[in-house]
């Protein structure tokens, strides 16, 4: 694990650029502090920051080969490289290290840039040929490791995070209106755009290559859940259940491999259980398990935390995350959060993984299971929508949205009256949109009114549902549900989910594996019948029957419960001070991005209680300190 960056030079006329290196490498020192190497050579400049954590004495990069010729900076872990060095050995290469970056570099050398379909892992690569003076890019299926690029002053420039490309002076710091638009909507930016205009995310699953000037960037691999509708697992629904069970209990195993201490980031819902307890089956020593823990009750979850803990015996470690926490901890977070991010969620992964790493260098999580399993509730809401848009429009318009208007507005977590406001907001829109609208911030008529009118017309809106609509369209499913699972996993898991966990946890630098990506379980799951992820109104069926004899019955049964935390409640209390010193009149008048008085509206809505603008507001406020931090200084 660690931070990678590299300039290619594509014109032989420019200056030194070593100035530029050092400076890329030095922004990511947090993601790998214990180490740092570079390659430069001819047109290339590699370098990299080292997390230690397999073959601690002999894995520092930039990795060679035996004759010099093909050079790799990699982030992340290959988890079959143990399979991948005894295959290549056979073959006739030999080995220096125990390291798994080696294993790349002779992949490479074997199989050429099809060296990416033999690797289980989560990964950024950059592999320099020198022999064909090419360099290959490369990221993992899901996008687990961020990779950032742009072509630039006669480079080609990339690195881990935006942060690095900033660094080195090569990039200008403008804003990508559209990408911000998307930003508002969604409260992330998903790939391949990104916040500052000309740069991009190389997408998940795609390998990007640069030689004699020419770049191109080309799928090495497309989530294909349209096999679960034509070529259904056989046996019942017990023999189906044991079946993952086995895949998932080999990929935690084997994502446990390391050579530091490991732990599990536990918040008490089935997928970080389910995590947890295949994790005490594959060793003998305590597992060190971490949660948070809330003083409001409806967004605290360490009692299922705590419960799980006791009946698996892990060595449990609780924190309590309070408003001044997330005060406290903000400036460092959005000092390395270097794209604008509205999941509130990133406070208290930053607070646990800094807590964590305390103890341990390694955490595993239960990320990706709900995009793979349908564990969102906006699945059920799909389902829901289509008996309400049975009942007549004059119906809806004129009695049940009127009731729903007059409900008291509550903060607590996921309340009813906020619910059903979101749920008709979105009802009528096509299932592509509807998704996001349940999910997401800021659409249509409130989009529109909180931007200044000059920059309106420059989200793009048109594009954004374009966007939207062709990411449905891409899955090649027919089963509606599949195709909102198709449009999580290439949105909202790669922009939000994974985003998250990497930033926060990196910024501690603690690794975090996600064993329900390894791709095994991936593979396995593209093949799961629809009706064995969404039985009815039961979410995740297949998984609460694979682990029903493993964790306790009021864990398998239990409610979904989004890690979050009481910004409704916050806003008004021990945050309101700070909305304001970002949102009032005449910041927001100077800067003239928003409008002031449709903020302004939003705020005292929120104050009085008439209704909950929690989500609104905190998407503009985020925007508004990473503005601050990124964009106005130069």
């Amino acid at each position: 694990m660690c931070g990678i960056a590299g300039i290619l030079r594509l014109d032989e006329r420019r200056p030194d650029d070593r100035v530029a290196l050092n400076a890329m490498s030095e922004s990511l020192i947090h993601r790998g502090p214990d180490g740092q190497g570079s390659f430069i050579r001819g047109p290339v400049r590699l370098t990299m920051r080292r997390l230690s954590i397999i073959d601690l004495q002999g894995g520092d990069q930039p990795m060679t080969n035996e004759t010099g010729t093909i050079h790799v900076v990699f982030n992340g872990e290959i988890y079959n490289f143990a399979e991948l060095r005894n295959t290549l050995g056979r073959l006739g290469h030999r080995f220096r290290t125990r390291s798994d970056t080696e294993a790349i570099v002779h992949a490479y050398e074997q199989w050429g840039d099809d060296f990416v379909d033999k690797l289980n892992g989560m990964f950024a690569i950059a592999l320099w040929d020198e022999a064909r003076e090419r360099l290959v890019l490369a990221r993992d299926r899901a996008g687990i490791k961020p990779l950032y690029y742009a072509r630039a002053n006669g480079s080609l420039v990339f690195a881990s995070e935006l942060k690095a490309l900033l660094a080195s002076g090569l990039i200008d710091r403008e804003l990508d209106f559209r990408a911000f638009g998307q930003f508002l909507s969604l409260e992330y930016i998903p790939a391949p755009a990104s916040i500052m205009r000309g740069v991009r995310k190389l997408r998940p699953g795609h390998l990007l290559t640069a030689s004699a000037g020419e770049i191109r960037e080309r799928a090495y691999w497309e989530l294909r859940l349209a096999r679960s509708e034509l070529d259904p697992l056989p046996g019942d629904v017990t023999e189906q259940a044991e079946a993952f069970r086995a895949v998932l209990q080999r990929s935690v195993a084997q994502e446990m491999v390391s050579d530091v201490p490991v732990g599990v980031l536990l918040s008490g819902g089935i997928d970080s259980s389910t995590v947890a307890a295949l994790m005490t089956q594959a060793t003998e020593e305590p597992v060190q398990s971490f949660s948070v823990s809330f003083a409001e009750r409806s967004f605290d979850e360490s009692t299922f935390a705590r419960r799980v803990a006791s009946h698996l015996g892990t060595s449990h470690h609780e924190l309590r995350v309070t408003p001044t926490d997330l005060y406290e901890s903000l400036p460092t977070i959005m000092s390395k959060v270097d794209e604008p991010f509205a999941d509130p969620s990133i406070v208290p992964t930053y607070l646990i993984s800094r807590f964590a790493r305390e103890r341990v260098k390694v955490v595993l999580g239960g990320d990706g299971g709900d995009e793979m399993l349908a564990g969102y509730s906006t699945l059920q809401a799909h389902r829901l929508a289509t008996m309400y848009r049975a009942i007549p429009r004059v119906l809806r318009r004129n009695l049940v949205e009127p009731m729903v208007a007059q409900l008291p507005v509550s903060s607590r977590y996921l309340a009813f009256d906020f619910l059903l406001r979101r749920f008709i907001q979105g009802a009528d829109a096509p299932p592509w949109q509807q998704h996001q609208m349940w999910t997401g911030s800021l659409y249509g008529g409130t989009k529109a009114a909180v931007l200044h009118p000059d920059v309106r017309q420059t989200v793009d809106e048109p594009a954004f549902d374009a966007m939207l609509a062709d990411t449905a369209t891409a899955s090649g499913t027919r089963h509606p549900l599949n195709r909102i699972l198709y449009q999580d996993f290439k949105l909202y898991l790669e922009g939000d989910i994974l985003a998250k966990t990497d930033r926060a946890s990196m910024a501690t630098s603690l690794e975090t594996r996600v064993p329900f990506l390894n791709l095994n379980v991936l593979s396995h799951l593209e093949r799961v019948p629809v009706a064995l992820k969404l039985r009815g109104l039961t979410r995740k069926y297949l998984l609460r029957k694979a682990v029903e004899n493993l964790l306790p019955r009021s864990i398998i049964t239990r409610r979904k419960r989004g890690f979050s935390i009481p910004i409704a409640a916050w806003l008004n209390q021990e945050l309101r001070d700070l909305a304001h010193e970002y949102l009032n009149e005449a910041r927001l008048r100077r800067e003239g991005v928003f409008s002031p008085p449709a903020v302004t509206t939003l705020l005292d809505e929120h104050a009085r209680r008439a209704r909950n603008n929690a989500k609104v507001i905190w998407t503009i406020l985020m925007f508004q300190i990473w503005r601050e931090h990124w964009l106005d200084t130069k």
